[in-house]
């Protein structure tokens, strides 16, 4: 390939030599081709910003009041959410090196150990669990408004004829929330970091105002601290402890993939690398501990553990604290909803019709698909929401991140032709625009992490003796086993059975 293509830069950042050379090409548009230099301007500060406002949400709280809810104490619950969250942060900087060095989205990233056309298989897959996510998210917004309205309207409003098994205002504050997520999608991913700039410290004041107001109702930490776990240290514990785990690192195992759909902004690698070390562990366990502080409260004052922030919040008696309350949490869904499950899905499809959709079409597309597939059941109840949702799709995804990061540190070292990431019959078509290694070690760490799903009578979609019931036990470490297995079979694979593009550009390197 020729090395006049692209530009490699002193602090290793790679660009087009002439952008113009995708002009004519099927499988790109002005979202998929690769960030010009002047255009990546994201510091430290703007990716700090983004976790902060993408970790700060309701969901985010809800992992952690999840786990008190099925028995875990505070510390319990503050460990295993820790260091999950430490766990999933190698992935999510392994695959943000690609975003940075070369300005590319995750879906063209794909490309390089997919095929061109072959992506598409990763980024949908992703691209749908964002979709599912953006309804959950969209769904637990519009609670907070239909709670709002029924602070100022009464009774008339919060008890109205249901349609569904929910009242009918419910469903109306659901639909105003969506669009008013469209209009700030319909701005773009600039409008996006600038929100995100200002939401993120009102979000945190928020969580923390709620978690001061239940600790002086519940007379200090002492009571809350003090909690015994009903699960104590032992076998009952460690029986969930693993599920539970595997749940926490699922939670960002999105972000994990399509990362370079914002990394392909920053000014360079030390400021997304530092921007998320600050960014995630930290804020996520500073949630986390907000939640179990606050959970753990509702025990002390209720009788029992209120794991919805929206429902904790129409327990107090001021109209103007629930109300800001809400304001805040409503903030702090659309700061994360947007950024987690819009930006992403829509690069994704874009990806799959880059002729027919762009930035703000896809996203619209993925509003739509998010109701679809009916939120409020997923957010039903806490066992659904971490063992179900999150440990299923967690394997999912595993599988492709194991590939990603085999291909690109193992196999390629880094290195990647830009221009033939968007051209058919270049390194990256292999056959027919497929790679099929890419498709079967995904496919192959997906049966062995999710084969075995089950669900405890009663509480969930799985049989009890999972769906493949010899693959039961790998389920409970459903990410780990989708991780090893996608990145050792698609190192395999590889190298027993390289392509003739691979074996070309091996012996003749890009630059």
């Amino acid at each position: 390939m020729a090395t006049t293509e692209q530009t490699v830069h002193p602090d290793g950042r790679v660009e087009l030599a002439d952008p113009a050379v995708l002009a004519d090409s099927a499988y790109a548009n002005a979202e998929l081709a690769p960030t010009r230099l002047p255009e990546r301007t994201w510091t430290t500060y703007n990716y700090a910003a983004l976790w902060m406002g993408m970790a700060h949400n309701i969901p985010s709280y809800l992992l952690a009041s999840g786990l008190v809810a099925i028995g875990m104490n505070w510390l319990q619950a503050f460990l295993t959410i820790t260091l999950g969250n430490l766990i999933v942060l190698v992935p999510l900087l392994l695959n943000s090196h690609a975003g940075t060095k070369y300005g590319i989205p995750f879906p063209v990233f794909a490309r390089a150990f997919y095929g061109v056309r072959g992506a598409n298989f990763p980024a949908l897959l992703r691209a749908f669990i964002a979709c599912g996510w953006f309804g959950i998210q969209t769904w637990i917004g519009g609670q907070a408004i239909y709670v709002i309205v029924g602070e100022l309207f009464g009774k008339g409003w919060i008890e109205a004829s249901a349609i569904g098994g929910h009242p009918w205002t419910l469903w109306l504050s659901f639909g105003f929330f969506w669009v008013l997520q469209m209009v700030l999608i319909f701005r773009g991913i600039e409008g996006l970091r600038r929100f995100e700039n200002w939401a993120a410290p009102l979000v945190t004041v928020a969580f923390v105002a709620l978690m001061v107001a239940i600790l002086v109702k519940a007379g200090g930490f002492g009571p809350i601290l003090s909690q015994p776990s009903k699960l104590g240290w032992d076998a009952d514990f460690w029986k969930i402890f693993a599920p539970s785990l595997m749940g926490m690192i699922a939670f960002w195992a999105t972000l994990s993939l399509n990362m370079p759909d914002f990394t392909r902004f920053g000014k360079g690698q030390r400021q997304q690398v530092w921007g998320q070390i600050i960014g995630l562990p930290t804020t996520m366990s500073f949630i986390a501990l907000v939640s179990i502080i606050t959970t753990s409260g509702t025990v002390v004052l209720y009788g029992s553990a209120i794991w919805d922030p929206v429902e904790l919040t129409r327990r107090f008696e001021n109209p103007v604290i629930v109300t800001i309350g809400l304001v805040m949490a409503i903030l702090a869904t659309m700061s994360c909803n947007v950024a987690a499950n819009v930006v992403s899905p829509s690069y994704d499809f874009a990806n799959a019709l880059p002729r027919w959709l762009n930035f703000r079409t896809a996203g619209l597309l993925t509003g739509v698909i998010g109701i679809v597939i009916q939120p409020w059941r997923l957010i039903s109840d806490p066992s659904i929401y971490i063992f179900v949702w999150l440990s299923f799709y967690g394997g999912l995804l595993a599988s492709v991140a194991g590939v990603l990061i085999a291909g690109y540190w193992v196999i390629d070292r880094t290195n990647l032709n830009l221009a033939d990431l968007y051209r058919p019959g270049g390194r990256y078509w292999y056959a027919s625009g497929w790679n099929w290694r890419g498709v079967v070690a995904t496919l192959l760490g997906s049966l062995l992490a999710v084969g075995g799903a089950y669900s405890n009578p009663g509480a969930g979609p799985f049989p009890a003796d999972g769906l493949i019931p010899f693959l039961k036990p790998l389920y409970d470490y459903s990410w780990a086993v989708g991780l090893v297995v996608g990145f050792v079979a698609y190192l395999a694979l590889t190298l027993t059975a390289p392509s003739r593009q691979s074996t070309a550009t091996h012996a003749a390197p890009t630059y």
